[in-house]
């Protein structure tokens, strides 16, 4: 009882408990909301990533895998899966409008069947807008203007197809959607939207030219590719000119910046990986003899060629993307699927001997598995800056051992009467560590309070340091997202809030044991 009484009397009358207190609550706001702010960034780059890779891609790079529709209609007919969609990746170059040449990442994709396991439908970039973004307080973003020849509208879907209108004819033409920052034409501003801007040419006099266009609606492009034999061999070079229908915006700058998606048939069709009928060698039919000149009157007239038949060569894609059914929050849920998905490739590379490559050599890869590097790196940055924070809050522990060290001193007199009327070594001992916590208590409650509110509020509260003091730590012309990606977890919480109350505890119990172990008559006779 005596306990609880001192520890409520020595808490409110004295300023250096409270002193401890605010240490602790600013040491575990610190922590805190270091740890929301980069769980929350990992969290948006994991999920960012996973908008045009969906949860699981079986892969078989450059040459690609046949019968690939069965593949897909098997998939599809799984109860742990969403959808399934072919996709081609290869390497190419591109020629944009002010002659510059690039490479890039090539992607064929077949629109409907992309959208279905992807975020493609919602990060297409040019699209009606209803409202501005929250940053475009004067509304200046083009999407929320009327265009004059064609709607936004049409633009959104001509993305979606990867098609565009033929200025003639007005017959659909395959198109590309390429990332935002792939071709240069646009500008990315403070508010978070891009502008389109026009671009200055050299001309061979050294002059220069200005080429003002609007991608999704004049733009064109030209894609160079190309083309492997099933051994890997390149075959030849294969260009064609495109228009661009839409670009995309990911929320990954190197997605954005170096890959350009083209529709699935018309990729297919430079890289020779479309249905055709080619000559294989036929060695159970007999060989037809050719006549040969003879180099030597001994020589054999003629000479064996291999017997060559035609066969249906079917066509190939170098990747199926996968999404299972819900969110796929964490990664032991897209483990499972993985695993679901190699069970239905091993069926389906049974049905089909030696036309696909088996299970044990197909690459079947969850998004984390593709970027493990980058993921793997973003984490450990987190645990180094948590090290790094949870070291300099160790400054709470010091400091409630010298305030509970001077506030011993100072009340030897009270210990020595406790001790005097009874109490035990325990009792004292207790008194001090319990008053240690309570401080730890209180101090990670109000710390845990402010924290909540910092994170809370972050983005309203990084506004007014721009408006008022020209502090902008997140420009989203530099980081790539217009809000500051937050979130409290309760598990981290809970950690931290203990931290912060096993902190005073830890400060606490050399004063505690040095207040225990003080004999009663030196004690009472302290001056």
């Amino acid at each position: 009882m005596y306990q609880t009484l001192l520890t409520r009397r020595y808490l409110f009358s004295k300023v250096m408990p409270l002193l401890a207190a605010a240490a602790v609550m600013l040491c575990t706001a610190m922590v805190l909301v270091t740890w929301s702010i980069m769980g929350g960034f990992l969290s948006m780059l994991i999920g960012t990533g996973r908008t045009l890779a969906g949860n699981v891609a079986i892969s078989w790079p450059n040459t690609g895998f046949a019968h690939y529709a069965d593949l897909v209609d098997r998939l599809r007919t799984d109860p742990m899966i969403a959808g399934a969609a072919p996709v081609i990746e290869t390497f190419g170059l591109v020629g944009l409008p002010d002659g510059r040449n690039e490479t890039v990442i090539i992607r064929g994709v077949d629109g409907p069947s992309y959208a279905s396991v992807t975020e493609y439908a919602n990060i297409l970039w040019w699209k009606p807008l209803d409202k501005p973004l929250p940053k475009d307080t004067l509304r200046e973003d083009v999407r929320l203007t009327p265009l004059t020849r064609t709607s936004w509208r049409q633009i959104y879907e001509n993305g979606l197809t990867l098609t565009r209108p033929d200025p003639v004819t007005g017959a659909p033409r395959p198109a590309v959607v390429a990332g935002i920052e792939a071709t240069g034409f646009n500008e990315r501003l403070i508010e978070g939207f891009y502008a389109p801007r026009a671009v200055n040419k050299r001309t061979s006099t050294g002059r220069f030219e200005l080429i003002d266009t609007f991608m999704p609606t004049t733009g064109e492009v030209t894609i160079n590719v190309l083309p492997l034999d099933t051994r890997g061999r390149v075959i030849e070079t294969a260009s064609r000119v495109f228009p661009v229908a839409n670009e995309f915006q990911s929320g990954l700058f190197e997605i954005d910046e170096k890959v350009i998606l083209v529709q699935l048939d018309a990729l297919q069709d430079m890289l020779k990986m479309g249905a055709a009928r080619r000559l294989v060698d036929d060695p159970g039919a007999s060989a037809a003899p050719t006549p040969q000149p003879a180099a030597e009157p001994d020589d054999d007239a003629f000479t064996s060629e291999p017997a060559r038949r035609l066969v249906d060569d079917p066509a190939r894609v170098t990747h199926v993307l996968v999404r299972g059914t819900g969110p796929m929050p964490s990664t032991p849920d897209a483990e499972r699927l993985k695993a679901r998905v190699r069970a239905i490739y091993e069926g389906f590379a049974n049905d089909h001997p030696g036309a696909v490559p088996d299970v044990f050599s197909i690459r079947i890869q969850t998004w984390e598995d593709q970027n493990r590097t980058m993921i793997q790196a973003v984490r450990k940055e987190t645990a180094v800056v948590l090290f790094v924070f949870s070291f300099i809050s160790l400054t709470a522990v010091f400091l409630t051992l010298a305030i509970f060290w001077s506030m011993i001193s100072e009340k030897t007199r009270d210990i020595g009467v406790l001790r005097a009327l009874g109490a035990g070594r325990a009792g004292v001992a207790g008194l001090w560590i319990g008053y240690g916590l309570v401080i730890g208590v209180v101090g990670s409650l109000l710390g845990l309070a402010l924290a909540y509110a910092i994170v809370l509020n972050i983005n309203p509260i990084h506004d007014w340091l721009g408006r008022q003091l020209g502090i902008v730590i997140w420009d989203p012309r530099i980081y790539y997202f217009v809000k500051i990606p937050s979130r409290v977890e309760p598990d981290k919480a809970l950690i931290v809030l203990v931290g912060g109350i096993l902190s005073c505890a830890v400060g606490a119990a050399w004063p505690a044991i040095r207040a225990a172990t003080m004999h009663p008559v030196r004690a009472l006779r302290f001056e």
